[in-house]
């Protein structure tokens, strides 16, 4: 009985837990998510458009004559952008500039920007790698005044453009930026632009001097000329005039006026400068704010079959014969006397000055009107 009371004893000692150290410890899990944060894009004030180098007649690349929105083929506009990735400057994988009948991220893309890091653009001075007060850089109410080149870059963004082919119509216009998890963010100011719309020009009347005694002067009928652009596109016509010498097509022999192109001999030609012009636009006329006008209000006609020779119909006291008006009498002179809105229209009287002696019908030859968009 004993010996039993023993072995059972024994087994309740066995059994017991076997104690190591003085602690214990457990750990658990943590799971940690990072914000996918959509980057941020702030326009500064690098804001320009240019002109191209064909089709400006004064050649001048600043388009800052432009005050309606429409552009055409060769023109640009240039855009200094700051943009943001919480995440890292890196995640962002393009910024570009893109067109849609929408307003909004997702259009098509038809230009990629420049990433020029926290380097203020070209003659901007920002001290201490601060931002730019203009591109107004804010996340709620909390105003950005430090570039952080790890989140934080410019880009410099020109979309010029294309043909009518690609581009015709009317579109909104923005730069978009883009990260690797397809998140985006664009540009607050969405611009809208008519772009390549057709332009054109009406001619109403003809031009006929009928028996014009030599010696004399003979008055035209009035031709209206207008500005007959695309509907909707809002363009306004800078006006111009040339023309060429005129001849008498038919073996009659005539025999005209005498000028320094001829050597003073008598020529079988009508010379362009027996030609001169009154045109009136709304309050302008032409004996009133015009180089080169007789006493009677009459102005001369350049020689040219290009634009590029031409002069403009109702051409402003201010500066030299030709040149573009200085700042201070463009909205007075150009943008109003030489100008044509869609649908308006100028009026236009010739006389011609028959020299004496003359002979010939003289009916080769052209006038010619232009118009460019400003």
């Amino acid at each position: 009985m004993n010996k039993l009371l023993v072995i059972v004893a024994l087994a309740m000692v066995l059994v017991m837990p076997v104690v190591l150290a003085v602690d214990v410890g457990s750990g658990v899990g943590i799971s940690v998510t990072t914000q996918r944060f959509a980057p941020k894009v702030w326009m500064c004030d690098n804001r320009v458009t240019m002109d191209d180098n064909t089709e400006n007649s004064q050649n001048v690349l600043s388009l800052s004559e432009r005050k309606h929105n429409y552009a055409f083929e060769g023109e640009s506009i240039h855009w200094t952008v700051l943009v943001m990735d919480k995440n890292k400057i890196e995640e962002v994988t393009e910024v570009v500039g893109t067109i849609g009948s929408s307003q909004g991220a997702g259009n098509d893309v038809e230009v990629e920007c420049i990433r020029r890091g926290c380097i203020a653009p070209r003659g901007k001075t920002v001290p201490n790698g601060d931002i730019l007060a203009s591109c107004n850089a804010r996340i709620d109410q909390y105003n950005l005044t430090t570039c952080d080149s790890n989140t934080m870059s410019y880009y410099d963004c020109t979309l010029t453009v294309e043909t009518p082919i690609s581009m015709h119509g009317e579109y909104f216009i923005t730069v978009e930026a883009k990260d690797l998890s397809g998140l985006s963010g664009i540009m607050a100011e969405n611009e809208y632009w008519f772009l390549n719309p057709t332009i054109a020009l009406t001619v109403d009347g003809s031009l006929s001097f009928e028996d014009v005694m030599p010696g004399t002067s003979s008055y035209s009928n009035t031709l209206l000329v207008g500005n007959d652009a695309e509907a909707g596109s809002g363009v306004i016509l800078d006006m111009f005039i040339s023309g060429t010498d005129f001849y008498d097509p038919s073996s009659s022999g005539a025999r005209c006026s005498a000028d320094a192109a001829s050597g003073g001999i008598p020529t079988n030609k009508l010379a362009l400068k027996e030609f001169r012009y009154f045109v009136t636009n709304g309050a302008y006329v032409s004996g009133t704010a015009t180089f080169d006008t007789d006493a009677e209000g009459y102005t001369d006609i350049p020689y040219s079959t290009e634009i590029s020779g031409a002069e403009r119909i109702m051409r402003w006291r201010n500066g030299p014969r030709g040149a573009a008006p200085s700042s201070d009498v463009i909205d007075q002179d150009w943008n109003n006397g030489n100008a044509l809105s869609p649908g308006s229209e100028m009026a236009l009287t010739f006389r011609l000055n028959m020299p004496e002696p003359c002979v010939g019908d003289f009916s080769e030859g052209q006038i010619y009107f232009w118009g460019e968009a400003i």
